[in-house]
């Protein structure tokens, strides 16, 4: 890599940040289309998050990605945020120009965007979506936007459930129930989609998410881990002969369109999937 005064400078923002892997996926998009660029991780202390912001203002840095724990609190620091980051109460996704700082959530449509890639549809199909956190409001948000009839969230904590559940029931039907056996059993009884957004199955001694013998016949599982490959959830969907689908294809897509926003140039996609998969697959 040649860096010059004219290499533009990109990154992502976080605490932690070492582990990211949008460097790798980022760095390698900027290459293919042999655009001058480089893309650094920062990692911010919480309190510095707001001289961070006004740091990469001010040092003419032309866009960067934003994770946890920051992505509800940089909007403050912004000086706009688009329509499903502005919903979401969320940014990953914030670009530079003139000196003025807008905010987006490409999460929700990064999801969109792989399941269409997979050939699952959305529209009119019942959904039961497992977790309430970040980034439950954006799959939620998705398969909403994208025509789910049902969206049905289950959630260990019934409180936190709720308030997603009333953020998400603005776009569409939306039914919040508690993590018990008899209430799953019932729900994926007449459900089209199981999604799981919790970080149960990341951990090969993580204890199942609910007893996956409930999981119906040749229906879609999504979960949206990336590493492991394969779920726990995934392996019990796949012997029951259920399509599934990982959350490699959020990853990528999340920053597809990121780097889309940025560049304005269309992101090569299977250039980013195929560093990604050596990477986390070997």
């Amino acid at each position: 890599m040649k860096l010059t005064g004219k290499t533009f400078v990109y990154g992502i923002i976080g605490y932690p940040v070492k582990h990211s892997l949008s460097p790798l996926m980022q760095t390698a998009a900027f290459k293919a289309l042999g655009i001058d660029a480089v893309y650094v991780p920062f990692e911010v202390e919480p309190e510095n998050l707001g001289e961070a912001v006004r740091g990469l203002r001010a040092l003419n840095v032309k866009g960067f990605n934003v994770t946890v724990p920051f992505k509800e609190n940089v909007i403050e620091y912004l000086d706009f945020v688009d329509e499903d980051a502005e919903f979401l109460g969320a940014v990953n996704t914030v670009k530079i120009e003139d000196g003025k700082l807008t905010g987006y959530n490409t999460d929700a449509d990064g999801f969109l965007k792989s399941l269409i890639e997979e050939g699952v549809e959305l529209k009119g199909k019942k959904i039961t979506m497992f977790g309430a956190g970040g980034a439950a409001r954006a799959v939620g948000y998705a398969v909403l936007k994208g025509g789910a009839k049902f969206l049905n969230i289950v959630n260990r904590n019934f409180s936190k459930g709720k308030i997603v559940g009333e953020l998400l029931g603005k776009r569409g039907n939306v039914l919040v129930f508690p993590l018990r056996e008899d209430s799953v059993a019932t729900l994926l009884k007449d459900t089209d989609i199981i999604i799981n957004t919790t970080s149960v199955g990341m951990k090969p001694d993580d204890p199942l998410l609910f007893d996956y013998s409930l999981i119906p016949e040749g229906i879609t599982v999504v979960d949206i881990i990336y590493n492991p490959a394969e779920t726990l959830l995934l392996k019990a969907a796949k012997e029951k002969g259920c399509k599934i689908v990982n959350g490699l294809g959020m990853l990528i897509y999340q920053g597809a369109i990121a780097f889309e926003i940025w560049t304005e140039k269309k992101a090569p996609v299977e250039v980013m999937r195929r560093v990604l998969e050596e990477e986390i697959y070997g």
